[in-house]
C-alpha cells in the first residue's frame, strides 16, 4: 500500500492522517448540516465537535497505548507518533461522551437529539478514516487464503510484509459504511429521540465483535477477547436494553 503519499525535503505526508483528516472534516460537515434541519445552531455543533474530536483522539491514543504498555514502556517517545496508527475507537467514544455531555448540559440541549445529529457523521468519518488505515496497513488481519487476501510489500506498511492477510481495514470500511447509509435512512422515520444514536451504538458494536475475530493484531484481554470485544459487548448490550426500553416508553 501507500503509508507515505509524498515528501518535501523532511517532511513526509502520510496518507493514514490524509483520510483521518478526510473524515473528521466530512463528519464534521455533515453534522453542522444535520444540525441545522433540526433547528440547532451549527456553529455550537462545530465547536462541540471539535472538542469532541480532540478528546477522542487523545482517549482513542490512551487505550492503544495501555493495550501495548510494555512496548511503549521500552519507547516511550513512540506514543506521539499517531501519525503510524494506533487508535481505540471504542476509548475514543468514552471521552468524546464526556466532552460532549458537557457541551450538551452547558448550552442545555437534548442530549438525545444532539446523539441522533452526531451518530451518522462518526459513521462516515470512520469509514473515511478506515481507508487510511488500509494504506498505512495498520488494524491489519490474520493471514488467510481467501480470493481477496491483500498483502503488503512497502517496507513502511505497520503490517506484516509478503504475507496474505484479512483486508480487516476494508471490512471495517465497508461495515461502516452500511451503517452510516442506514441511520441516515433511519433517521427520516425514528419514532422518538434517541433511536439513531442508540442503533448507531448497537450495529458498531456489533461489527467490531465480528470483526476483531478476523484481525492479527488482536491482544487478548480476557480468554480469546480483545479489550475492544469486551468494551464492544458491554456497550451493545447496554444501548440494546435502552433502546427497548425508550421504545416502549414512548409506544
Amino acid at each position: 500500500m501507500h503509508p507515505d503519499l509524498f515528501s518535501i525535503g523532511s517532511i513526509t505526508i502520510h496518507t493514514y492522517g490524509i483520510f483521518v483528516a478526510g473524515g473528521i472534516f466530512s463528519g464534521v460537515f455533515l453534522a453542522m448540516k444535520l444540525a441545522e434541519k433540526e433547528g440547532i445552531s451549527s456553529t455550537i455543533i462545530s465547536d462541540m465537535c471539535f472538542w469532541m474530536v480532540i478528546s477522542a483522539i487523545l482517549g482513542a491514543r490512551l487505550v492503544y497505548v495501555l493495550m501495548n504498555l510494555r512496548y511503549y514502556l521500552r519507547f516511550p517517545l513512540d506514543i506521539l507518533q499517531i501519525w503510524k496508527g494506533g487508535l481505540v475507537f471504542s476509548g475514543g467514544l468514552i471521552t468524546a461522551c464526556f466532552v460532549g455531555g458537557w457541551y450538551i448540559k452547558k448550552y442545555r440541549l437534548s442530549f438525545w437529539l444532539v446523539g441522533d445529529i452526531i451518530a451518522p457523521s462518526v459513521a462516515l468519518g470512520q469509514a473515511i478514516g478506515r481507508i487510511g488505515c488500509f494504506m498505512a496497513g495498520c488494524c491489519y488481519g490474520k493471514p488467510t487464503d481467501v480470493p481477496w487476501a491483500v498483502t503488503f510489500h512497502n517496507p513502511n506498511s505497520l503490517a506484516p510484509l509478503n504475507v496474505p492477510l484479512h483486508p480487516t481495514q476494508l471490512y471495517h470500511c465497508l461495515a461502516c459504511t452500511i451503517i452510516f447509509l442506514c441511520l441516515m435512512i433511519l433517521r427520516k422515520h425514528k419514532s422518538f429521540e434517541g433511536q439513531v444514536f442508540l442503533w448507531y451504538l448497537l450495529m458498531h458494536s456489533l461489527q467490531r465483535i465480528i470483526i476483531e475475530r478476523f484481525r492479527g493484531d488482536l491482544v487478548p484481554f480476557i480468554g480469546q477477547m480483545s479489550a475492544t470485544q469486551f468494551i464492544s459487548v458491554a456497550i451493545l448490550l447496554t444501548s440494546g436494553i435502552i433502546l427497548i426500553l425508550r421504545g416502549r416508553k414512548f409506544k
